[in-house]
């Protein structure tokens, strides 16, 4: 193993060479968020002595399996606490100033891990020039709890943040450009990045940003929400009535184990049928409706001149409905929430009652918010530019739902070979499908336009949405939205 070094302002890292390219992985960008920072913002990393040792395997966030496991597969990753790290893929530590594309990964707010082989940025690292980082940051109870004195129910949104201040003060020791950061996240990742563009102080630490299948129909949780939701977990621990301060205490003090196994009674407690949102997210009063918040966003990326990508699959829903219980409800319990539905939408004829659940989660979660989100930064004159991801291998029964941009846009797909979604895909068919997308996102994360091999107008040029398939290209108005 050929090993290499960076100079960075908080000390000597040390990381590998391969494939012509550095390789780092577990560089700290906060203080170990435990003890008395377990539910906390988190604190800056603070400068070592020596070299720190960037060469090993991926740590995660504590975590429970994922509920896409039906549609993902498993992955395999050591978990702790001590987890607030990064991962940089780069193709020198020369000084240039290359483009950043900083990855905030998915997994509902409760899984995932940004240095996992389905995020390796090599790909991206080679083709365009590119340093790619992988963020890791906490998840389920450890991340957005909210109890008096003990945590706001934001620290792990505040994570991601905290992130991007390492990549300010940082990146350039890596031979990337503080100042052309691209972040690009997916699902939660993606939901964050746009609730990043709602708060100055984060937005003014990116340049682009690409939202991927966000759920921007999930509004944030409300503190009364919040509080109710500490008090479900508290009451799944078992813990008797007790002041701020034992609480603190107890909850310092609870084990890992116990903590994800109480959050895990608190989400199948509270799951309803046809819904996305886990208990545990980030927290934000004053986002009283869905509009409000992508209006509040879009306003964000406009005051801050930031150009955006974002699109969605066309089957999202079918990754959290396949082989499990909601595939099995009635069509009475499936009617139920299509009443409930606010955005009006009618679903597709002759469709089983599973089909008619995916079509209108699809369209309440992902489809109507996205693209409500892109009339809204275009009409604030800004750029944003739409996908919809059509693509599905012939032998999954998932279509082109949630997380199958995943291995395209990064090119890993021996990593994600396991990964039922994938089930009988043509592999040059995928390949160069996958190129594309790798094209479109690079030339955006350099330039700001995502500028492939195929002409793709901004969405303010007649609701214009690239749809990525065997045969792509440009639709107007594909939903038909009255907006």
């Amino acid at each position: 193993m050929t090993t290499f070094e960076a100079a960075t302002p908080l000390g000597a890292v040390r990381g590998t060479e391969a494939g012509g390219l550095l390789h780092f992985t577990g560089i700290p960008y906060a203080q170990p968020p435990v003890g008395a920072l377990r539910f906390a913002a988190p604190e800056p990393a603070v400068p070592w002595s020596g070299v720190l040792d960037a060469t090993g395997g991926p740590v995660v966030a504590p975590q429970g399996p994922s509920r896409l496991v039906g549609a993902v597969g498993e992955f395999s990753a050591d978990q702790s606490e001590d987890c607030l790290q990064v991962s940089v893929t780069t193709p020198a530590v020369d000084g240039a100033r290359r483009p950043v594309m900083v990855w905030l990964h998915g997994g509902g707010f409760s899984s995932g891990g940004g240095a996992l082989d389905w995020y390796d940025g090599s790909t991206l690292a080679r083709e365009g020039g590119v340093v790619v980082v992988g963020v890791n940051y906490r998840l389920g109870p450890l991340g957005y709890l909210r109890v008096d004195g003990v945590g706001d129910g934001n620290a792990g949104l505040l994570d991601m943040v905290e992130a991007l201040r390492w990549v300010r003060d940082n990146i350039e020791a890596f031979g990337g450009d503080p100042d052309n950061v691209t972040v690009f996240g997916q699902s939660a990742g993606g939901l964050c990045t746009l609730l990043m563009l709602t708060m100055p102080g984060a937005r003014e630490l990116f340049h682009r940003a690409i939202l991927q299948s966000p759920p921007a129909g999930v509004l944030p949780l409300t503190s009364r929400e919040a509080e109710r939701n500490a008090a479900l977990l508290h009451d799944a621990l078992g813990y008797p009535a007790l002041d701020s301060a034992a609480l603190r205490q107890r909850l310092s003090g609870e084990s890992t184990g116990r903590l994800l196994t109480a959050a895990r009674l608190v989400a199948r407690e509270s799951a309803v049928l046809g819904g996305v949102a886990p208990p545990y997210l980030p927290v934000a009063d004053g986002f009283e409706s869905t509009d409000v918040l992508l209006s509040a966003a879009a306003r964000g990326a406009a005051e801050a001149g930031i150009p955006l990508i974002v699109g969605t699959t066309r089957d999202e829903a079918w990754a959290m409905v396949y082989g499990q219980a909601a595939a099995e409800a009635t069509r009475e319990q499936v009617q139920q929430f299509v009443d409930s539905d606010p955005t009006g939408r009618t679903p597709r004829d002759a469709l089983s009652a599973a089909e008619v659940l995916v079509d209108v989660m699809t369209d309440r979660w992902f489809t109507v918010p996205a693209h409500s989100f892109a009339h809204a930064v275009a009409a604030a004159g800004c750029k944003v530019w739409v996908y919809r991801l059509d693509w599905a291998p012939a032998g999954s029964p998932l279509g082109a739902c949630h997380c199958l941009e995943l291995p395209l846009v990064f090119g890993t797909a021996d990593a994600w070979a396991a990964a039922p979604m994938l089930a009988g895909a043509d592999p040059a068919e995928q390949e160069a499908l996958s190129a594309r997308i790798r094209g479109n996102w690079l030339s955006f994360a350099a330039t700001g336009e995502p500028a492939g091999d195929l002409p793709w107008p901004s969405y303010d040029d007649g609701r214009s949405t690239m749809i990525f398939d065997t045969r792509s290209g440009v639709v107007r108005d594909p939903v038909g939205l009255d907006l």
